[in-house]
């Protein structure tokens, strides 16, 4: 009897200590995406990036980091159809204009906070890296089983990406591009 009580309560530590210990969940890449749109004057374009990779570490059922790694290179355009200005657009926001990508082929989110808000929605603050340059951005993510999803709001011009922002060019006219672009971020692990 004594021995089982023993192994009961190794049971029930070894049971406490997985329940308290991290637990790391690589994203799967190939089934996670990232949806941008820019807008400006005279309309928007949208399209997506590739994450490189990525992971969210939780500790039981509850989020307490994440960091993951984009493909810049992957940058598209969706809205434009193949001739009719897609390849253009795209070289020119992978140009040093926009994301510099030959140079920068990779951007970052780390997070550095997370505080939960209630079942499955937390709100995280990480360093967003763009061109080598770190600011801190805050959103929601919410999570639900194997899959969590963001919305963002970045300012490019906080990432030295200034072409035709209004506040940094005068006399721009209809060409004025508007400094903040969305994010819409679906993750699957």
């Amino acid at each position: 009897m004594k021995n089982f009580k023993t192994i009961a309560l190794a049971f029930l530590a070894f049971g406490v200590a997985s329940l308290t210990s991290a637990q790391t969940k690589k994203i799967d890449a190939t089934k996670s995406n990232i949806t941008w749109v820019g807008k400006k004057v005279t309309g928007s374009h949208e399209g997506n990036v590739k994450f490189q990779e990525g992971s969210l570490t939780f500790k039981g059922a509850k989020l307490t980091a994440g960091t993951f790694v984009v493909n810049m290179a992957s940058l598209d355009v969706t809205d434009l159809k193949a001739g009719s200005g897609k390849e253009k657009l795209e070289g020119h926001l992978k140009s040093e204009d926009f994301f510099g990508t030959e140079k920068f082929p990779t951007g970052t989110l780390v997070f550095t906070k997370v505080a939960a808000k209630q079942n499955g929605l937390y709100t995280i603050t990480a360093d967003l890296t763009l061109k080598g340059i770190t600011y801190p951005v805050t959103f929601d993510l919410i999570v639900k089983g194997s899959k969590a999803n963001a919305a963002l709001v970045v300012d490019r011009t906080k990432y030295d990406i200034k072409y035709n922002s209004g506040n940094f060019f005068e006399n721009l006219g209809d060409k004025v591009i508007y400094d903040n672009f969305d994010l819409a971020v679906e993750l699957s692990f």
